[in-house]
């Protein structure tokens, strides 16, 4: 058999998991097909398996290709012993449930089969077409349209969705925004829940964060174009690392993401209101920690119940700030603490590894974030003293919401309070949280901690009639410079041609709660004044586009369609131009 007939069958395969898929979650089936899904998958499942039989002798042994089949033929042999173990494990089961269990596991193994033919058909791309901006920007846009097309099927809600809603669920679920014109608790069943925290996944790490992964454990070779793109996305600066820190940040999510679940199931342990607790814990475990602040509860955490579980909160609290920290943070702060503990054991004939490896990024980062989170706190904690904290009886109570209403604003979404009712100073503070986002290289948005930390840096050394920024020994280059003013000019110029739209749209609306609902979106934050679920259409595409460009950066759209300008080995004559 020829290699491109086998490819043609592996892509025969793909559109026939594919559609079995999407039919048997998506649609409601008669009673006559139930008995049919397991040999369907059966079938399928062995023509996969075959298949990547043939073609591993079809390659020489030294090929790489080879380490991904075998892989291929690993997982589905393995599904196909879990699903049939199962199977006659539960024979005592009524007949019905004994078909469901295993079509479960033979469910999520071609699920997973898919994902990784994804991603290495995004490897392929690489290939033929190489702009990382593009790429970037593309793969959110594929992911957006095909979030929008699952959420439409009948089984994802339960009295049906129009596209510019479900358009709108599923770019906000992909940008980790939160903004929602539907009720995620009550107009989406479970599997649509399902499909919005997988969109919140893959849209928090990014789909090419999920292509490294699988290119670091599947396969043996990569691209240099491809290393030299995942340098810049995950910023690295060795270049052999790329695809490892990429899994790391894979492996890293997850554990945090699963230790994060284990917290809130035990915080919410004994709340009767909430009926799948497991579930409840990872959807939102999966939502703190991507800075996206979708729920299944219907006002958030406003709810009565979940209102004053202040454990709950301060497990929230650390999973948005874990999130929205940054991932060159932490693995920098992990490698400078294993040095300093691997310090501790060494002998006087050895010599101490006390290099600098605390980076100047991380510093910023964390002296900004240390910051915004000091002063949030102590301005909600006064300024909402005979307001939203009244509710709160203990001082660890107003503490608590205080600190939940400082952190949630910076791209988390979730809140404990109803920001309809808060007071004015109060709203103007948390747009300006939201303006600021999350750090640079997390899941968080905004314009980042980094770029807030340089403008403001520069505005002093200007002051002082200084030509450049030096934090102790290191000066901050002028490209960093450029680039941090041009993010704040581009997300002011976006952000108010937006409120500019929707005033045009929606003339009756209120201008605080319009202002409110943009930076919002922009920031990729998705607290709301509950406008959003009031506005007509064309201002819910308006919305749709700004979390759209707030998520991937106006700047990184431009620079991919613009291109690179080559280095000039001239200058012309400076002159100076009146600025005030």
């Amino acid at each position: 058999m020829k290699i491109k007939t086998l490819q043609n069958l592996y892509r025969f395969t793909d559109i026939l998991i594919l559609f079995f898929l999407i039919f048997d979650f998506g649609f409601s089936v008669n009673e006559e097909y139930k008995p049919f899904r397991i040999p369907i998958y059966s079938t399928i499942t062995s023509l996969i398996i075959t298949f990547n039989f043939i073609k591993l002798f079809r390659y020489p042994k030294s090929d790489p290709i080879r380490k991904t089949i075998r892989f291929n033929i690993a997982i589905l042999v393995t599904t196909l012993i879990a699903a049939f173990t199962v199977y006659y494990l539960n024979s005592h089961l009524p007949p019905v449930e004994q078909l469901m269990r295993p079509k479960i596991i033979f469910e999520l193994g071609l699920f997973f089969y898919l994902l990784m033919r994804l991603t290495f058909f995004i490897k392929y791309i690489y290939k033929i077409y190489f702009n990382p901006a593009i790429l970037f920007v593309g793969s959110f846009f594929i992911l957006v349209l095909i979030g929008s097309l699952l959420l439409m099927l009948p089984n994802v809600t339960v009295n049906g969705i129009s596209f510019v809603d479900a358009l709108f669920t599923s770019t906000s679920a992909i940008c980790v925004t939160g903004l929602a014109v539907l009720d995620t608790g009550k107009d989406f069943t479970q599997l649509g829940q399902t499909v919005i925290i997988i969109l919140i996944q893959i849209g928090g790490l990014g789909i090419l964060t999920f292509t490294s992964f699988f290119a670091y454990f599947f396969k043996e070779n990569s691209s240099f174009r491809e290393s030299m793109y995942m340098k810049d996305y995950t910023s690295t600066e060795n270049l052999q690392d790329v695809f490892k820190i990429a899994a790391q940040i894979v492996g890293f999510t997850l554990g945090i993401e699963l230790l994060g679940a284990v917290f809130i199931y035990m915080s919410i342990d004994t709340i009767s209101t909430i009926e799948n607790k497991v579930f409840f814990s990872i959807f939102h475990s999966i939502s703190a920690f991507c800075n996206a602040g979708f729920s299944t509860s219907s006002a958030s955490f406003y709810e009565p119940t979940l209102r004053y579980d202040y454990s709950l909160q301060w497990v929230l609290m650390l999973l948005i700030i874990i999130g929205g920290i940054g991932y060159s943070f932490i693995f920098n702060s992990f490698s400078y603490l294993k040095r300093s503990f691997l310090n501790l054991f060494r002998t006087k004939n050895k010599v101490s590894t006390t290099v600098r490896v605390i980076t100047l990024n991380s510093k910023i980062t964390l002296v900004t974030t240390s910051i915004l989170l000091a002063v949030g706190f102590i301005f909600f904690y006064f300024a909402e003293a005979n307001y939203s904290l009244q509710d709160h009886d203990s001082t660890f109570g107003k503490i608590t919401t205080a600190m939940f209403s400082s952190v949630t604003p910076r791209t988390a979404g979730f809140n404990t309070v109803d920001y309809a009712h808060v007071a004015t100073p109060s709203l103007l503070v948390v747009i300006f949280l939201m303006w600021i986002g999350a750090s640079p290289g997390s899941t968080g948005g905004g314009i980042k901690t980094s770029t807030f930390a340089i403008a403001t840096l520069n505005i002093f050394a200007t002051a002082r009639g200084k030509k450049r920024i030096e934090i102790n020994t290191r000066e901050i280059s002028s490209n960093t410079v450029n680039r941090a003013f041009s993010i704040i000019s581009i997300s002011l110029i976006t952000i108010g041609t937006a409120i500019l739209l929707l005033l045009f749209f929606e003339p009756e609306k209120d201008l605080l709660a319009i202002a409110f609902e943009c930076f919002s979106a922009y920031s990729t934050s998705g607290l709301s004044i509950n406008l959003t679920p009031t506005l007509s259409e064309p201002s819910k595409y308006v919305l749709i586009a700004v979390m759209f460009v707030g998520r991937i950066g106006l700047l990184n759209l431009l620079f991919g369609m613009l291109g690179q300008v080559e280095q000039k080995f001239y200058q012309y004559p400076q002159e100076n131009i009146l600025i005030n």
